[in-house]
């Protein structure tokens, strides 16, 4: 097609009162046919074909939202010369009575398709949290928050049992070292992480960890610790791992009254102190430490958990060196 050709056919879909009215509807916001009609006081099938003809010549595109369709105006129409030619078009057609009478009925579908989402949030604000459960099920966001993660990362499941935490890292880190000493927990990890080709799983004691100085970016410690004699042994092991300025991360139990998990579950600990936590990190050699009492699951039986955080320092000196 030629350029004149070009700019003939672009003035034929512009002259056109139906189309422009449409054009300038769509400016307001995406609609669908359904709100169009509303909009237009025109029967569906008119809207339809026009919107037809709009989308051919690439004016309008829509998007599929569940069983409609949402149109909405492209940014600059087909090409920088038809933005042109509609720029001094709805210069003319914006100013008609029928425009000013468009425009306060797209005004008022928008308005009521907002009306309806605030009607059904003060409805549903009693039983959010659990429309939220049914949907999405228990606490979703906590799935989505390794993304935050440094993509380049190399993270460290230090005591991974099944890998169940190696598996949510790693779409997000450039690589996960789950690392336990139990043969049992590591084929149970083989199983769940063989899909995953950057997820490499070692035995090792978290005493004398299977990774090179230096060579982790984040160490984890998620409900682990709490099994180990020497917790403090294990906070220095970590830090040797991390390289200077990574994060150490623990995850365990607040103090509780449960004795019973000594003979039935082989725990050592009966949780841990903020106190107890910031003192093993000092002495380990990590500083700026943070302690925070997670929420308590109402579904869960056990005690409430905490999560401690800590910076491998960027010039490592001595546990007990001073600053």
């Amino acid at each position: 097609m030629t350029a004149q050709a070009d700019i003939f056919g672009r003035m034929d879909v512009l002259a056109d009162s139906t189309r422009t009215r449409l054009l300038l509807a769509l400016e307001a916001g995406e609609m669908t046919v359904s709100e169009l009609r509303t909009v237009l006081q025109l029967p569906q099938s008119t809207v339809s074909r026009h919107l037809k003809i709009l989308s051919d010549e690439g004016w309008v595109s829509a998007r599929t939202d569940g069983a409609s369709h949402r149109y909405r105006k492209t940014a600059s129409g087909p090409d920088t010369r038809a933005a042109e030619l509609w720029h001094l078009v709805r210069a003319e057609v914006r100013e008609t009575a029928t425009a000013a009478q468009d425009a306060a009925r797209a005004k008022s579908v928008l308005a009521a398709r907002r009306a309806t989402s605030r009607e059904f949030f003060s409805s549903a604000a009693g039983r959010w949290d659990e429309l939220r459960r049914t949907l999405f099920g228990s606490r979703p966001e906590l799935s989505a928050f390794p993304a935050l993660f440094d993509s380049a990362w190399v993270v460290g499941d230090l005591g991974s049992g099944t890998g169940q935490l190696a598996e949510a890292l790693a779409p997000f880190v450039r690589r996960v070292l789950a690392v336990d000493e139990s043969p049992a927990m590591l084929d149970a990890a083989r199983v769940r992480l063989n899909r995953l080709p950057n997820v490499e799983v070692r035995r090792g004691e978290l005493e004398a960890l299977p990774i090179e100085s230096g060579g982790l970016d984040v160490a984890i410690l998620s409900l682990v610790l709490h099994y180990t004699p020497d917790p403090g042994r294990v906070l220095a092991e970590a830090g040797r791992v991390l390289r200077a300025g990574g994060r150490m991360l623990i995850i365990d139990m607040q103090p509780h009254d449960h004795a019973e998990y000594r003979t039935d579950m082989g725990h050592t600990w009966q949780g841990f102190s903020k106190e107890q936590i910031f003192e093993w990190l000092g002495n380990a050699g990590f500083d700026r430490p943070v302690y925070h009492m997670l929420p308590a699951d109402p579904e869960a039986k056990g005690p409430t958990l905490f999560a401690a955080s800590a910076y491998w320092p960027t010039r490592p000196s001595s546990p007990g060196a001073p600053e």
